[in-house]
């Protein structure tokens, strides 16, 4: 029987144990994340909603990966020096893991499993397609799919790399999860 989401065992980017249970209550949106990317600027806006949101119960966790062309390669020390210098994270960031092929880490499988499907799903899947790149479906497509979490533990949406943070889609889920 597989452990429940919220007690997988995960280590934040200094290599401290932890598990989504250590946010209970809050709204989490899940980020696999890379700094050589071209949706990497997608941190400055996860960054704005996170600034804006986490007094009402947001947090944005972001997991670097490196399943992706090789575009997060640096250890975690310098992960986290990029996200500070360049981007100022202060969400949360976790230690590198796998979100694709055949080392997924168990929260991913579980991710994945309990939302098979993504909004905002199209443009950059066909852009993925003609490069011969692209992830069969319901794998994870590219760095910056984000999956939204309830306050009760639950999954209840996932959205493409391209749906950015300040796409209404994300932000409406966001604040409508915030508000249940």
């Amino acid at each position: 029987m597989t452990a429940p989401i919220q007690q997988i065992s995960i280590n934040t980017i200094e290599g401290q144990p932890a598990s989504l249970a250590d946010y209970q209550g809050k709204v989490l949106l899940v980020v696999n994340v890379a700094s050589k990317c071209g949706l990497t600027p997608q941190y400055e806006g996860l960054q704005t909603l996170y600034l804006e949101k986490q007094a009402k119960g947001l947090e944005v966790l972001g997991f670097p990966a490196n399943n992706f062309l090789g575009q997060e390669p640096d250890s975690e020390a310098d992960i986290q020096q990029f996200c500070k210098l360049t981007y100022d994270v202060s969400f949360p960031m976790f230690a590198k893991i796998s979100v694709a092929g055949d080392d997924v880490h168990p929260l991913y499988q579980q991710l994945i499993a309990a939302q098979p499907k993504t909004i905002g799903e199209g443009p950059m899947r066909e852009r993925l397609a003609a490069k011969d790149l692209a992830q069969p479906a319901p794998g994870i497509l590219w760095n910056f799919e984000k999956f939204l979490i309830g306050r009760d533990g639950k999954v209840i949406a996932r959205f493409a790399p391209d749906v950015a943070a300040d796409d209404a889609r994300l932000r409406d889920a966001v604040d409508t999860a915030l508000a249940a």
